[in-house]
Formats: C-alpha cells, sequence, structure tokens
C-alpha cells in the first residue's frame, strides 16, 4: 500500500481522498493507469529528434481544463491500469525502440509509483533521460520525491490571471502555484543543457498554449519567465489551441486563435528579449496531431 494515497495531497487540490476507496479529483485510483506508450514525433524537436520520444500518456489529471486536447484521458476513463514493475518495463520497452527520453504525460496523480518504475528500470538497464511533463498545477512536496530521477521538467505554464484559471481550469490559485513549482523544478535540474545531437537531456523548458482572447495574459506570462527566470530557459509559444474537450460548449473558447493573436503575442516576447523559445506554424492548430488513446505499447 502507498501511505500518500490514503489521504492524497500529491497536487494542490489536496483533496484527502483515500484512492484505495474512491477516485481523487483528478480521477485516479490507487493503481497507475496508462492510455498509451509509444514514439512520439510530434513534440518539440529537441525532444522527439530524429527517433520520437518515449511518451507515456497517463489516465487523469490533476487540473482538467475544460478545452483540455487529450479530453478522453484527462476527464475519462480511458486507460488500463497496470502495476508499477509494468510502468517500468515501458520505460525500457520504449528505450528498445529507440526511443531519445521517456517523456512522461500527465504524471502528478501517479508520483509515487513513478519514483518507484523509474528506480527500477534503472536498476534494469534505463539510460534515458526522464522527461516530467506536466500542467504546471504541481505541489513542491511532490516534486521533491522526483529529486533525482526526473531530468528534465517540461511544464505548461498556462495563466497568469486568477479568473481566467478559475474559469477555464477550476483553479484560482494556479499561477501561484505553478510558479512555485518551476522555481523548484529549476532548483532540482537547472538551466537547459543539450547534447550533440541537440536533443535537450537535462533542465527545464516551458510550454505556454495562447489561448483565444487571452493575449494580454499571454505577455503577463512572457514578462514573468523573462523577469524571473535566467535568459537561457527556452519558452515554447504554441499556437496549436484547438476547441475540443468541452472548449467548443463557451463562447470565449469555441474560436480558434487567430493568427494576428498569436503574432502579436511572439512579436512581444521578441521585443522583450527572449533568445531561447519555439514557435509554431499555425496549421498545428488540428486534431490531427492528438493521438488515439488506444493502449498502444500498455
Amino acid at each position: 500500500m502507498i501511505e500518500a494515497l490514503t489521504h492524497c495531497e500529491l497536487c494542490p487540490r489536496r483533496c484527502g481522498v483515500n484512492r484505495y476507496e474512491r477516485p481523487g479529483v483528478c480521477g485516479a485510483g490507487a493503481e497507475v493507469t496508462v492510455a498509451k506508450a509509444f514514439l512520439h514525433r510530434w513534440e518539440e524537436p529537441c525532444i522527439s529528434g530524429t527517433h520520437g520520444s518515449g511518451t507515456v500518456f497517463f489516465t487523469g489529471c490533476n487540473l482538467r481544463c475544460l478545452y483540455c486536447q487529450n479530453y478522453p484521458i484527462s476527464h475519462g476513463q480511458v486507460g488500463r491500469a497496470i502495476s508499477i514493475e509494468r510502468l517500468a518495463t515501458i520505460f525500457l520497452e520504449l528505450q528498445e525502440q529507440g526511443a531519445h527520453n521517456v517523456n512522461l504525460v500527465t504524471p502528478t496523480p501517479y508520483t509515487p509509483h513513478i519514483a518507484a518504475a523509474i528506480e527500477h528500470a534503472r536498476r534494469q538497464g534505463l539510460r534515458l533521460p526522464v522527461i516530467h511533463n506536466n500542467g504546471g498545477y504541481e505541489s513542491v512536496a511532490a516534486l521533491r520525491q522526483l529529486a533525482g530521477l526526473v531530468d528534465v521538467y517540461l511544464p505548461d505554464l498556462k495563466y497568469f490571471d486568477a479568473g481566467l484559471s478559475r474559469r477555464w481550469s477550476g483553479a484560482s490559485d494556479y499561477f501561484a502555484r505553478a510558479s512555485e513549482a518551476i522555481l523548484e523544478m529549476l532548483d532540482q535540474v537547472g538551466e537547459p543543457v543539450f547534447d550533440a545531437d541537440g536533443l535537450l537531456v537535462r533542465g527545464v523548458m516551458i510550454r505556454h498554449l495562447v489561448l483565444p482572447g487571452a493575449g494580454d495574459d499571454s505577455r503577463r506570462i512572457v514578462d514573468w519567465v523573462l523577469d524571473t527566470l535566467p535568459a537561457t530557459i527556452y519558452l515554447n509559444l504554441m499556437s496549436q489551441y484547438t476547441p475540443l474537450g468541452r472548449g467548443a460548449e463557451y463562447p470565449d473558447l469555441s474560436a480558434r486563435l487567430s493568427p494576428d493573436e498569436y503574432d502579436a503575442v511572439v512579436e512581444y516576447a521578441i521585443q522583450r528579449g527572449l533568445e531561447n523559445g519555439f514557435i509554431q506554424e499555425m496549421d498545428s492548430a488540428s486534431s490531427d496531431y492528438v493521438p488515439d488513446f488506444d493502449l498502444e505499447g500498455v
């Protein structure tokens, strides 16, 4: 039995649920549940490389944004419950397939399981960097359980404004928690380190999805990153917003991001002096880039 799951406080929601009796607010029970494990070729070039990122999609999410592109797994129950030993084996199988890294998507509800699986896999020969690909709404205490086990943190920084984060993710304290979590991530793994092939092998890279009608909030995110973090930190300004999940039900989320809105945020970041980062083409805003959660590799 994992003691932390009997009164779960792994994320900032601190729901206190006994996950051996019922799922937490995140939708996760006591067993680690995975929806897909495969070589993902659509991440940033420094993550996917030429062979793909060994990506493991976990079921459940502590943030559960209305517009989530992975809605079937973040809000639903698509996935298969597996053992910690099987999770470790999945990591090793991805390594055998040629993955550049092990990329853990929405791992927060399963922090104790993942820590144990990484340790087990490394004893069995796992050599790849481990990426913690999260929504930013993280507990510093839970992140510290992963110190020395995670090589790269890939957090979202979704919102600055508490009103937006409350309306679309039910988390008015999002920025407060995400900003302190990112500082903890930076303390653990430091600034970005790339190998000879340009792959990110250690450090922090931040993602920010520009949302329709929220350009001012995006500019405040840019300000915080540039005013607070080292200049070497990479910021990926993403244009791929697609009205999926329940996003299409809300007038302010039902429209696609316009090129003018996105370009204005990018131009602002450049004017502010952003040196390291990624931008996207507008055609990345397509459901074609959303994986099928078909239990592949599980």
